[in-house]
């Protein structure tokens, strides 16, 4: 059971260097990394976990305010589930008070869908983080749609945003941090109301 002292862990998946920063499969980070830019802290590296960390509150002051774990594995995606797993022990997080945010194929470009629970839909970071910790956790996932003609998945999701993408790219990661902050203060029925497309 959670309760509103619980903090709460964020974590943008996506895979470590300079190489994949931009790729669509690290839009986890991006959003992340705007998260840090408004609580306005830096990332450092965490204790006891392959991951970058920063810790802060979100929310208005007083009773809506939250304490938050802002998180980026830096373990690749495929072993997302390890620093992950770790970072909830060292700080006490509550398997509810876990917010995965990833790329997700079976969704159009820039559509957001937030829920708790379910299967892995074939993303390896979802898929190592259930296998770590079971399925209770939530998920803020960002469409990025399906690659066209005969592009392979992977080399799809590991490929930047095409330009036009990159013209809405900076409103739908803006967007997607509102989804965070929307869910921390107001809960997930809310936040799915208002942010689900």
């Amino acid at each position: 059971m959670s309760d509103a002292t619980d903090p709460w862990l964020i974590v943008g998946l996506g895979n470590p260097g300079p190489e994949y920063a931009a790729n669509r499969h690290n839009v986890g980070f991006m959003v992340a990394d705007l998260l840090a830019e408004r609580i306005g802290g830096k990332f450092k590296r965490a204790p006891k976990a392959q991951a970058q960390v920063l810790e802060g509150r979100m929310g208005p002051p007083g009773p809506l305010s939250r304490r938050v774990v802002l998180a980026k594995p830096m373990s690749y995606m495929n072993l997302s589930g390890g620093p992950v797993t770790a970072l909830r022990d060292f700080y006490k997080v509550p398997l509810g008070h876990v917010v995965a945010v990833h790329d997700e194929l079976d969704i159009d470009y820039g559509s957001l869908r937030l829920k708790l629970g379910g299967g892995d839909n074939g993303h390896n970071g979802l898929k190592s983080m259930t296998k770590s910790m079971g399925p209770d956790y939530h998920r803020i996932r960002f469409g990025i749609g399906r690659p066209p003609g005969r592009m392979q998945v992977a080399d799809f999701v590991l490929k930047d945003f095409s330009s036009t993408e990159r013209k809405e790219l900076g409103f739908l990661v803006d967007r997607a941090a509102d989804s965070v902050e929307c869910l921390l203060a107001e809960g997930l029925e809310r936040a799915q109301s208002a942010y689900n497309s």
